[in-house]
């Protein structure tokens, strides 16, 4: 990786053993940036306050080597990523207003596709984590994982069945505590449908109505003009003398006709007056039509406004117009078929209700039973290596309990409570010694032990959920002597099966590391490309003495470093 102007790191280049890799360095030197960074890679939030006090942006970059083929690799290529000689190449930029850009194999993608590929390539561990294991949802969660299969096929089909329940529950419970408010809306949606099926309005009749009642108003005076155009255009038969415009255009007519031979153009001009001939007398016969069946009836007037006043009582209520008053109509008949249907609608969904939770009983009963099964092993494999950190008589188990719920489902004769994941509680207990009652580990564990415990659970993941890479941030907090002995050493293990990185204050840890960096600030408070070095040979020694006894030339510490390196080396 390399980090620029994230906290108190300027600029520095941290390069991981592909086995076990330490890194240390005084309190406050910046150890945790290291692990911050990679959470960055990783699609962790992003926060202004890591960026350096002076600088525009954060920018950590990362080269992770992923198996050809593997889920990640998969994922990254479909959103356009490129591979770097079997590496993926990742870039996170945080700038100081906090906004945040990553970029996976050259492509600009969402950060949220680094979380998604960080779940098959790193798992991350710190303080936060083992606190987070003292939750039981998050023990029952660890459970989950452990089993795989066995639980993840029931829990699926558990979860299915949880959802469809609480939707059927909610509709249920809707209709009938809704069910007078139902039954007002039915009776107002009945009263309106009744009062437009008495006036049975037709789709377009206000507009067709409004034009007749304009006309029929009008009557007298619409006659008149048809009578004076009508005139006008094919004469008057009580005054016979009266030019009209139909006679003069026949009489130009006339006149072209007899020397329309001599000119083209003119000829054509004559047909056109033809025409105009023929079109005064079609409108002069349509016009005399008009007047013919213009009804001047005020009894249909009267008929035409009554009618419009009972449409325009439907459109105050029901809409702009009678369409918007028909579409009404339509929408909350199917709404009157719904509320009608309350008590066969009942009915059903009680049964599919009773059903539904017939069906989680029985799948909550599978899930527990597989649980049961899984948490036998799951415990056996963390007590055998918490053997291995100096825990030798320790016993860790798990409580799997119900809790009694009239209102819940029932499993094995007993109706309990229930929710999305089941119907059990579990909780890790743990015996540290023999004779000792088994107790949840929030009671019965010390700072040291739940940090063994935490460990000893990821060494089991290790073994049936693996991913290439797991960080340690301070998980050895609370813990010396002897028992950090242990931890570096099965720490060494568990890193010839995946890359193992550390940030530890303890020697007796940092000494089984393949690698040892050594992260230390300059004068001026910042961590530069020359802070983060590889230590070996008399520098690791000499930061191994002052991790000891804080002196780096004391002839006893250094005695103890190297002596601590000489065991780590023959654990090899």
């Amino acid at each position: 990786m390399r980090i620029r102007s994230l906290g108190v790191i300027d600029d520095a280049v941290v390069e991981l053993s592909p086995g076990f890799t330490a890194v240390t360095g005084e309190t406050g030197a910046g150890k945790t940036m290291v692990v911050t960074s990679l959470g960055l890679l990783l699609g962790g939030r992003a926060d202004a306050a890591l960026v350096r006090i002076g600088a525009r942006n954060a920018v950590v970059e990362g080269r992770i080597a992923v198996p050809e083929g593997s889920p990640a690799v998969v994922r990254a290529e479909e959103a356009g990523a490129e591979l770097d000689e079997g590496a993926l190449l990742v870039s996170r930029t945080v700038s100081a207003e906090g906004r945040s850009r990553a970029h996976l194999g050259g492509r600009g993608v969402p950060v949220g596709l680094l979380a998604e590929l960080a779940d098959d390539l790193v798992a991350v561990h710190g303080q936060s984590d083992q606190q987070g294991l003292l939750k039981l949802s998050r023990q029952r969660q660890a459970l989950d994982r452990y089993a795989g299969y066995a639980v993840a096929v029931p829990l699926g089909k558990y979860a299915e069945a949880y959802k469809r329940l609480r939707a059927v529950t909610v509709e249920l419970e809707e209709i009938t505590t809704r069910a007078r408010e139902r039954a007002q809306e039915a009776d107002l949606l009945r009263f309106g449908l009744e009062e437009i099926a008495a006036v049975e309005p037709r789709a377009g009749e206000d507009t067709e109505l409004a034009e007749e009642a304009e006309r029929l108003g009008h009557a007298e005076a619409l006659a008149s003009a048809a009578a004076v155009a009508h005139a006008a255009l094919a004469g008057n038969p009580e005054d016979p003398e009266g030019v009209d415009a139909g006679t003069l255009v026949a009489g130009a007519q006339r006149a072209l006709e007899a020397v329309r031979a001599h000119d083209p153009a003119l000829a054509a001009l004559t047909d056109r007056i033809g025409e105009i001939g023929i079109l005064l007398r079609d409108v002069a016969g349509e016009l005399a039509g008009y007047a013919d069946d213009l009804d001047a009836d005020p009894l249909r007037l009267a008929a035409v406004e009554e009618r419009r006043a009972a449409l325009t009582a439907l459109t105050r209520k029901y809409g702009e117009d009678v369409a918007e008053v028909l579409a009404w109509a339509e929408s909350s008949a199917a709404r009157l078929t719904e509320l009608e249907g309350d008590d066969e609608r009942i009915g059903e969904l009680t049964a599919e209700r009773d059903a539904l939770r017939s069906e989680l009983g029985a799948l909550a009963q599978e899930l527990s039973e597989a649980r049961t099964e899984a948490a036998e092993r799951f415990a056996a494999a963390v007590t055998e290596e918490l053997a291995s950190l100096a825990m030798p008589h320790a016993r860790v188990s798990f409580d799997i309990r119900q809790t009694d719920d009239p209102d819940g489902v029932e499993v094995n004769g007993r109706t309990v409570a229930y929710g999305p994941s089941g119907v059990d509680e579990v909780e890790l207990l743990l015996a540290p010694h023999p004779g000792a009652p088994p107790r949840p580990i929030a009671k019965g564990a010390s700072g040291g032990e739940l940090s063994r415990v935490m460990l000893a659970v990821e060494v089991v993941f290790a073994g049936t959920d693996p991913v290439p890479t797991y960080l340690f941030d301070e998980v050895d907090a609370g813990v010396g002597g002897k028992a950090a002995v242990e931890i570096g050493r099965r720490l060494a293990r568990l890193a010839k099966k995946a890359q193992v990185v550390v940030v530890t204050h303890l020697p007796q840890v940092a000494a089984f590391a393949d690698r040892q960096l050594l992260v230390e600030k300059t004068n001026d408070g910042s961590v530069t490309r020359s802070g983060v070095k590889v230590l070996e040979g008399e520098d690791r020694v000499r930061e191994l003495s002052r991790m000891l006894a804080g002196q780096e030339d004391s002839e006893t510490a250094r005695a103890h470093a190297e002596e601590l390196l000489a065991a780590a080396r023959a654990d090899a």
